[in-house]
């Protein structure tokens, strides 16, 4: 069964820092990291400030008072339900989907929506879509019809790569949020990765223009997350900074000439918290709840 938290009837809902370990995967040794075995690791990012994981080892994080999601992927419609089923038994709180390739036509899309509802309700387990390049959702555009076709739909919100790839800034910015308001509306769960409008992964100050077109991002899919939680609901976000080896981190010469990543991504992900919790509140503040 999950090892969620059991929502409180008397507690306001709240956002729930995770982070996905392939943040920490191949950290530099200059990282101020965590460092050690699973349970090391994860007693770290307890310390830390972290409420939950997206990786592995459901028991170990329940142990140790941590959330622990995981995600996979979908790509015909008979694959729904085994990777609800097989998750929920593991322990997992809920499951990210990578689902298809982008190649389908809206027929195939519906089918596979169509499925991930279903495998939801069946399992009581949620599926969450990923906002994901090279999958159903590459596309903004089919991403909010299908959205409106399927209303059951939630999704897990990592926006550079429309950020990046879709290269929103270039145009109507507001035109763009407005259109997207239907997919903002089912976002049930926020991968944290911030690009700007040619790179998908940057090292961010928090003082940047695109890090202020997140923060919109985030806090409206936040403020309608807030409008229909319920009492001591939890919105997971975590921080996804993954490293060079798949092309996300980008790297520099240093002053010897050897490749350096730009940042430690282990303090981004601690700066990305600080930049949802704020989101979080100021979307808290723009949502009355009615009694």
């Amino acid at each position: 069964m999950s090892q969620q938290r059991p929502p409180s009837a008397t507690t306001q809902p709240r956002l729930r820092c995770d982070l996905n370990l392939g943040t920490l995967s191949d950290l530099p040794d200059w990282s101020t990291g965590p460092r050690g075995d699973d349970r090391a690791v994860r007693t770290s990012l307890k310390a830390a400030g972290f409420d939950g994981i997206q990786g592995h080892d459901p028991q170990l994080c329940a142990e140790l008072g941590l959330t622990c999601t995981a995600s996979g992927r979908v790509d015909s419609p008979d694959q729904a339900l085994p990777v609800a089923l097989a998750n929920r038994d593991a322990g997992f709180a809920l499951t990210t989907l990578h689902v298809g390739t982008g190649f389908e036509d809206d027929a195939t899309i519906d089918r596979l929506c169509e499925a991930i509802v279903a495998a939801s309700a069946e399992s009581d387990h949620q599926l969450l879509i990923e906002t994901h390049r090279a999958t159903i959702t590459t596309d903004i555009y089919r991403t909010v019809r299908l959205a409106e076709r399927h209303p059951d739909i939630r999704f897990n919100g990592d926006f550079s790569h429309w950020y990046t790839g879709h290269e929103m800034v270039y145009g109507d910015w507001e035109a763009k949020l407005a259109f997207i308001a239907p997919m903002l509306e089912r976002v049930d769960y926020f991968h944290g990765r911030i690009g700007n409008p040619s790179h998908m992964q940057v090292a961010i100050t928090g003082e940047e223009s695109y890090v202020d077109h997140f923060r919109e991002l985030w806090t409206r899919a936040m403020a309608a997350w807030i409008d229909r939680a319920a009492p001591g609901a939890e919105l997971g976000f975590a921080p996804e900074i993954l490293p060079p080896a798949i092309h996300y981190a980008r790297c520099f010469p240093d002053a010897a000439g050897q490749p350096r990543e730009e940042s430690d991504r282990w303090q981004q992900a601690l700066l990305y918290c600080d930049i949802a919790r704020a989101c979080f509140a100021h979307a808290q503040s723009q949502v009355t709840k009615q009694p």
